[in-house]
Formats: C-alpha cells, sequence, structure tokens
C-alpha cells in the first residue's frame, strides 16, 4: 500500500485504496524486457506526483503527467538542475563538479555554454544541411537493404546518427567505429553486454568521477582534448572549431567544459536518434497498416513525430527543488529529488487520444520526446528530425516493405530507452 510520505498534506490525493506496492521505475531489469507502461498508467491515475522508494538512497518524486512535466521544466529556479539531471544517486560535491555538464546546469551559465553552439544546430541549418545529410544516409541505407536481412540497430540505427554527427564535429571516418563503442559504454553503463562496469558494482567507485562512473569518459575526454589540440593548430568549419573558439565572459572554455560539451554532443546526440530510428522501425513494423499508410503519401514531417513520441529515446531526468513547494497536492521539501519521466507524459490519456495507438497522422503531437517547455531542450532536435525523415524517404523510394526477422533484444536502462538488436527481413527491394 502505498501511503503519502511523511510530512506531504493530508488533502493530497487520496491513494490509500490503491495497491502501488509492486510499482518500481527504476529495475533496470524490468526495462531489459519492455518498459513498465502499465505502472505509469497506475501512477497517472491514482498518484501521479508520487513518492518512490529508492533502495540506496532517500527517494524521490516521480512526476508522471504531461502537463507537470512541462511545469517542472520550466521552472528552474525551483527545479534546479545543478545537483546532476542524468543520474538518480546523489553525488559527491566533488563528483558533481567534475562531471557537470551543460545538462546540469541551470540559467545563467547554461544559456551563455548553450549559446556557444546553438547557430550550428538550429532547423534552418539541419534544413541547409539536408543534401549533405542524404549523402550519409543514402549508402546506409540502401546498403543495409540490399542485403535482404539485416540488423536494424547494428546495421542502420547506429550508423546514421554517428556518421552525421562526427562529420559535424569534425571526428574523422576512421575513428566512428570507435565513437560508437565509447558512447554505448557511457550511456548504457547498466546494461552488462555494452559496459564493463555496472555502476552499483564496488569497482565503480574508482570512476565515481567520471560521467555514469564509466571508465570509457576517459577515453572519450583523451580524444576530445587531442582534437580541441588539433583544431587550434588546423581550424576547420566544425563545431570543434568552434567551441575551441568560443569565449564566455571573454574566457574559452575550461578543459573540463569542453571536455563535456564533446561528450554529450557525440553520446546524446548518437544515442537518442538511434534510439529513435531503430524502435521508430520496429513500431512500423508491428504496425503495416502505418507503413502502407506512408506508401499511400501519408505526411513524413507528422510521421517522424509520431515516431519520436512512440519512441520516447530517453526515460527520465532528474531536477532537485531548490525550496519547499507544492505540486498537485504534494508538499516537496528543499533538497528533495524530483525526477520527470517523459515515457509516461507522452502516454498521457489527459493529452494523447488514444496514447497507444502508434498513428503516423496524429495532429497534433505534442510530445516531449526533447524536453520541449524548457531551457533544456534537445539542442540536437531539428538535426534528429531530418534524419529520421530521410531514412523514411530512402524506405519509401526503394518500395520496400520491413518485417521482423527474429526477436528484437532492449538495453537493460531505466534511462534510455532502446534496443541492442533487431533483425529484420526485407521484401520489394528495388534498385533506384
Amino acid at each position: 500500500m502505498s501511503l503519502p510520505r511523511t510530512g506531504a498534506s493530508p488533502s493530497a490525493v487520496d491513494v490509500t485504496h490503491v495497491d502501488l506496492s509492486h510499482v518500481d521505475l527504476i529495475d533496470n531489469d524490468r526495462y531489459a524486457e519492455a518498459v513498465p507502461y502499465a505502472d505509469f498508467d497506475l501512477l497517472r491515475r491514482a498518484d501521479p506526483v508520487h513518492w518512490h522508494p529508492e533502495p540506496n538512497g532517500p527517494g524521490f518524486w516521480a512526476v508522471l503527467r504531461h502537463d507537470d512535466v512541462m511545469a517542472v521544466s520550466r521552472d528552474t529556479a525551483t527545479y534546479s538542475s545543478e545537483t546532476g539531471a542524468t543520474a538518480l544517486e546523489d553525488l559527491a560535491p566533488d563528483a558533481l563538479a567534475a562531471r557537470k555538464s551543460l545538462l546540469d546546469m541551470d540559467p545563467p551559465r547554461h544559456t551563455a555554454l548553450r549559446r556557444t553552439l546553438v547557430a550550428d544546430f538550429t532547423r534552418r541549418q539541419a534544413l541547409r544541411h539536408e543534401e549533405q545529410l542524404r549523402e550519409v544516409i543514402r549508402p546506409l541505407v540502401r546498403g543495409a537493404l540490399a542485403r535482404g536481412t539485416f540488423d536494424a540497430v547494428d546495421d542502420l540505427a547506429t550508423a546514421v546518427p554517428i556518421r552525421v554527427l562526427c562529420r559535424m564535429l569534425g571526428v574523422p571516418a576512421a575513428d566512428e567505429p570507435r565513437m560508437v563503442e565509447l558512447s554505448d559504454r557511457l550511456i548504457a553503463n547498466t546494461d552488462p553486454d555494452l559496459s564493463e562496469i555496472q555502476p552499483d558494482s564496488p569497482e565503480s567507485d574508482r570512476y565515481r568521477l567520471l560521467p555514469f562512473r564509466s571508465p570509457a569518459a576517459l577515453e572519450m575526454h583523451a580524444y576530445a582534448r587531442a582534437l580541441r589540440a588539433d583544431r587550434a593548430e588546423h581550424p576547420q568549419d566544425d563545431v570543434v572549431t568552434r567551441l575551441g573558439q568560443a569565449r564566455i565572459d571573454g574566457l574559452p572554455l575550461t578543459e573540463a567544459e569542453f571536455q563535456a560539451m564533446f561528450l554529450l554532443l557525440l553520446v546524446a546526440g548518437n544515442e537518442t536518434t538511434r534510439s529513435a530510428l531503430s524502435l521508430g522501425i520496429q513500431a512500423l513494423v508491428a504496425h503495416p497498416a502505418q507503413w502502407e499508410l506512408l506508401r499511400a503519401g501519408a505526411d513524413l514531417d507528422r510521421a517522424v513525430e509520431e515516431i519520436l513520441r512512440w519512441t520516447t529515446p530517453l526515460h527520465h531526468f532528474r531536477r532537485t527543488a531548490t525550496r519547499d513547494t507544492e505540486l498537485r497536492g504534494r508538499h516537496i521539501r528543499a533538497g528533495d529529488k524530483v525526477v520527470i519521466w517523459y515515457t509516461s507524459a507522452n502516454r498521457d490519456e489527459n493529452v494523447f487520444r488514444a496514447p497507444y495507438d502508434f498513428d503516423i497522422t496524429r495532429d497534433p503531437n505534442p510530445h516531449l520526446a526533447f524536453g520541449r517547455g524548457g531551457p533544456h531542450r534537445c539542442l540536437g532536435e531539428h538535426l534528429a528530425r531530418v534524419e529520421i525523415r530521410l531514412v523514411l524517404e530512402e524506405f519509401l523510394a526503394l518500395g520496400v516493405t520491413l518485417h521482423a526477422d527474429g526477436p528484437a533484444r532492449r538495453v537493460r536502462s531505466n534511462f534510455t530507452n532502446g534496443l541492442k538488436s533487431l533483425p529484420v527481413r526485407v521484401s520489394g527491394f528495388r534498385r533506384a
């Protein structure tokens, strides 16, 4: 039985008649099987701002409804990112300082640092580079389809975003496989197939000052430093050069800021788009009527938005209350952790008609896959949209139908919603 937390208002939502004892939003093993949508549905209806226990921590407030997630995202004065956005664990001050990235900052520092890159990631820029992106994406899609069977994760969803990002950042093509490997080890650090050290193992204490407690961060940081040094001597028209030349209050980015920004761009941009692509392909395979709508001329941009809502590549972000406050009748104390669940918000029946229907004609579609409503809206959202649309365009141009060719394997993570493998079989392929 779930009861209001000690100190909560007696007039808060009465959930004493609803059994919530089985609800567990943080068990990574559950996500390896499937997203626990039933738990999210139950909490949205019975206890939408829910006090969730932690086995090795003080617990946190889980925020489940669309409008509440938006409200928390917008109010950075009350719900701060400064004590960590990606880690549910409470970090020691030295670990917090060492790991700090753009995600872990509030305005005005967040605004100033984000401004150094925003010009490279506008919608206009993404569309301006569309033909160059097509040159990257077309051979990857056609190569995968021509084989007749392929793994949509390894052969397509992984290759597309990392090649696009490496080209933008200025990473040599020969280093792309290494960047994929390091990204996997970092963000999927709770999956033993992808990371050599689990964050809950004693050995991970050696790496507690690194992002995701992962030794892969050391390699990523070393690579970033070397690339920055090279661009200082040999500037190019790429993001790394511009980051190296950026100034905030007249000063260049510190080494730590540069490394964190490089890691964030490469890891976040790669992993989220990869998840959206692979899970989007899975959705189209599982819903052939929607694929036929695309063939019949359904709006591609609208289809991309539904793929983003349906897949929701990141389950949650964390905030920390800076002062005592109240949200939907719950008394939140200064210092409490507040976790906003995009996965739940994107299935909110109060916002989305038939939220468990995969509907590529859905309109309106105010999904939160890119963190709408606050300063932390995804920097690479426009680039991701163009990449997904171009992949769909190639599928359509080649006249293919995709079929499941074996079971999908999910990433073991309560943070990232992704697949490790998605075997696909192709029919109707024609060379254009």
